[in-house]
């Protein structure tokens, strides 16, 4: 091999070293700042991850919220009329939200099955429902839909 192959070659492999690593960093960062959405069926049979950080969207249960009288704490639960996941929230909710509307919860999943929302996210329009809801919809019968 000349010494000019070697000198490409050396280039080329020094590339290829550098590109892999900046790909491996990068997908590591990625991974720590992902959040999978989940549907309150998946998170009712288990399919959702304990102690990683999730979404979750549902419709607000009426009757369901219960709030703290001494703290910011909240108390409720969503379904997709399927099942339902209780959810906790510590902290001031959006103006939007109120009961029998979509929300997002973004948190983690405890082992009992209670969900520990950080951020609850309220629908933006009259007419927005998470897909997954509007699917499972399509399935029931008109009086269980309203």
């Amino acid at each position: 091999m000349t010494p000019k192959r070697k000198k490409r070659l050396t280039i080329i492999l020094a590339i290829v070293l550098g590109s892999s690593i900046a790909v491996g960093l990068t997908l590591y960062a990625l991974k720590q700042n992902i959040n999978l959405f989940y549907s309150t069926t998946q998170v009712a049979k288990g399919e959702a991850p304990q102690d990683a950080r999730i979404r979750v969207g549902g419709m607000v249960i009426k009757g369901s919220l219960k709030r703290s009288p001494n703290s910011l704490r909240v108390e409720f639960k969503i379904t997709n009329y399927e099942h339902d996941v209780t959810v906790v929230f510590t902290g001031i909710l959006p103006d939007l939200f109120r009961e029998g509307q979509g929300i997002i919860a973004q948190g983690k999943l405890d082992a009992s099955g209670i969900f520990q929302a950080d951020e609850v996210l309220a629908k933006h329009d009259e007419n927005y429902m998470p897909p997954e809801i509007k699917d499972s919809l399509k399935h029931k019968p008109a009086e269980v839909a309203k």
